[in-house]
């Protein structure tokens, strides 16, 4: 199985939106982040011919990047996944990864350091980060039979910048 990380895109300011009195899980894409995150999608297309499975942490700016992404995926349903929370278990994440294994690619939404917490797990058992996605970046891992610790490989890493230029291709 090959899961595909992809990091929400550019969200309202923390600080900005914490005036509006209303929670944190509810802040939204920018108009700038939907606009980049749709160029961002066009050049992962190139590099992620399909996707069998798209999930999502179930907080607003999460929800909205992978709408962009099931766009571009042929409108993919997005299914909410709790595991994709920022304080979430990673162990959770692959317990819930397992019960995809008829999927060839799994695309996931999420938030840092969670994700690249959840990378470096799935890589090497550590529960430090030592990957870090940019907001619209993705990265590309190959899951051995069983997810869990230390069975993935990373094929690759890319941020938006790089993706935006694919588009163009």
């Amino acid at each position: 199985m090959q899961l595909l990380i992809i990091r929400h895109a550019i969200a309202e300011d923390k600080v900005e939106f914490a005036r509006t009195g209303r929670d944190d899980t509810e802040r939204p894409l920018t108009r700038e982040g939907k606009r980049q995150m749709r160029h961002v999608v066009k050049g992962m297309r190139r590099v992620v011919r399909s996707i069998d499975v798209l999930a999502s942490s179930p907080l607003v700016r999460a929800e909205q990047t992978a709408a962009i992404v099931a766009e571009e995926y042929d409108e993919i349903s997005i299914d909410t996944v709790p595991e994709l929370s920022p304080e979430s278990d990673p162990a959770a994440f692959a317990r819930w990864l397992r019960t995809q294994s008829e999927a060839k690619v799994v695309a996931v939404v999420g938030h840092e350091p969670h994700l690249g917490m959840l990378t470096t797990w799935l890589m090497t058992g550590s529960r430090e980060s030592h990957v870090t996605l940019e907001k619209g970046g993705a990265c590309m891992l190959e899951i051995d039979e069983q997810p869990g610790t230390r069975s993935a490989t990373l094929q690759w890493s890319l941020t938006p910048e790089v993706m935006k230029k694919l588009s163009k291709k």
